[in-house]
């Protein structure tokens, strides 16, 4: 259940170079929109000192984590050194969610990186 090309996806993002491109078109990274302040209506920005390779990196680690600690809830269940179902379903489940997000934003960015490579300059 675990993600096993971690490693192969993390040196993708690492040898493609978005950074330099950034700065060849004087666009601004460090500023992030703050979700936070959603509910007042106002749009503040944040310095944010991740690059959008590294989050993607997170993203993936943090995603297989909860992979293994779903596996190794269903495991414990299976030779009985635990008997907690309801704790197994919720670690499974939140797993699931996690990499079914994980999926999505994938598609998300390869649609992104086709409809930029259709454009014509």
């Amino acid at each position: 259940m675990s993600i096993e090309t971690i490693g192969s996806s993390a040196s993708l993002i690492k040898n493609n170079d978005a950074e330099s491109w950034v700065k060849k078109n004087d666009l601004e990274v460090n500023k992030m929109l703050d979700y936070s302040d959603l509910k007042t209506g106002v749009n503040s920005y944040k310095d944010n000192s991740k690059t959008f390779s590294e989050f993607l990196e997170d993203s993936l680690v943090k995603v297989n984590d909860l992979q293994k600690k779903a596996n190794e809830s269903i495991e414990k269940l299976a030779t009985g050194k635990s008997k907690n179902i309801h704790e197994t379903l919720l670690m499974v489940e939140k797993a699931d969610i996690a990499f079914k997000a994980m999926n999505q934003m994938r598609l998300k960015v390869l649609d992104a990186y086709k409809e930029v490579m259709r454009m014509q300059v």
